[in-house]
């Protein structure tokens, strides 16, 4: 099926956005920032992600993509509210797995406008649950 001139305008037009809401997002990640300054980054993220799903055409990629977000979430959710170190540790084992079957899913589905953010979701998830780790393990001493 053919797009028409105004699809293809529009479709251009959310690319060049998304490239602009990368480039911006790149530049949040790399500040130093917080424990919780990072949880609420990576959550931008994920909303970021959210949105751009909801752009996405196959109704069977979107929801697989919000399902996994939003396990992702669940888990980052947990994660902010535990205390016991080895619980946290098997939650932050959780997320990592979660986020790298997002990175999977979406460049197995070959949705490149989705990757990128994707990638940068998995590598936020990765320093927050480090540092919550990190975090408990100086409490815990």
């Amino acid at each position: 099926m053919k797009k028409n001139k105004q699809e293809k305008k529009k479709s251009g037009f959310g690319k060049f956005l998304l490239g602009a809401g990368v480039g911006a997002g790149l530049g949040m990640l790399l500040t130093k920032k917080t424990g919780k300054e990072n949880r609420e980054a990576l959550k931008n993220k994920i909303d970021e992600l959210i949105k751009k799903v909801k752009e996405i055409d196959s109704d069977e990629v979107k929801k697989n993509v919000q399902e996994k977000i939003e396990n992702i979430k669940s888990e980052l959710t947990d994660l902010d509210k535990e205390k016991v170190l080895k619980i946290a540790k098997s939650k932050a084992e959780s997320i990592k797995n979660k986020a790298e079957e997002l990175v999977e899913y979406v460049v197995e589905k070959g949705t490149p406008v989705l990757q990128k953010t994707a990638n940068e979701i998995r590598e936020k998830a990765i320093i927050v649950t480090k540092e919550v780790l990190k975090k408990l393990e100086t409490e815990e001493k």
